[in-house]
This record gives structure tokens, sequence and C-alpha cells, in this order.
């Protein structure tokens, strides 16, 4: 059973910067396409982010994030990082870590297709 925690949230001013962690257990990381997600008030869920396993690792991004966010594996620590700049009012949201050992890259950023979520961190961008 993989498991998965987030950390890494928190409060920042527009143009700030962060970095969430999302710890893999249960399972060998490189066997599994991880992804973030985040979580508006009111709004769906939405796909950020996603790189793929490490036979052929891929990344794909949201637009309104590309540029300002990068995934990446460190798999001594056997978890994937989100590297958040430039941050804007508008990421405010919870953000989640999601798996899945098989993914049609197409639908990357469909929540319906990983099997496996964090409990979330929430990060809020404010003056």
């Amino acid at each position: 059973q993989v498991q998965l925690v987030e950390s890494g949230g928190g409060s920042v001013q527009p143009g700030g910067s962060l970095r969430l962690s999302c710890a893999v257990s249960g399972s060998t990381l490189d066997w599994y396409n991880i992804a973030w997600f985040r979580q508006a008030p009111g709004k769906e869920r939405e796909g950020v982010a996603v790189i793929t396993t490490s036979r052929d690792p891929t990344t794909y991004y949201k637009d309104s994030v590309k540029g300002r966010f990068t995934i990446s594996r460190d798999n001594a620590k056997n978890a994937i990082t989100l590297q958040m700049i430039g941050l804007k009012p508008e990421d405010t949201a919870v953000y989640f870590c999601a798996a899945t050992a098989h993914l049609w890259t197409e639908k990357w950023h469909d929540a319906a297709e990983y099997n496996y979520w964090g409990q979330g961190t929430r990060v809020t961008v404010s003056p």
C-alpha cells in the first residue's frame, strides 16, 4: 500500500516561493507516476504538474504554472518536490500529491487517473 505525505505548505506574499515535498512510502518511487493537484475553496481539484516513472521520466505542467513551478524526483529521499516561485494569490489552495502505476499521459491532469492520495498541505498567497 503506497502512502503519500505532503509537507512544506505555508503562507507567503505574492512573488514569494515555497517548496512542497511528497514523501512516498510502502513502495519504490520509481514505479509510480506522481502528480501534484490543488483545490481552492469552491473549486474543483486541478492537476498542477506530473512526473512520470523513472523508466522514461517526463514532466507536464498546467499552463498557468509553467515557468514558475518545477516538479522533480529525489530518489535518495523517496520523495517528489514541487518548487514554486513567483507565487500569485490565485495559487492559493490545498495541494495534494497523487500516485498511479499506470498513466495515460494525455489524462495526467485527471484526478480519476490516480489511485493514491496524500492528505494535502495548504498554500496561502496574500499581501
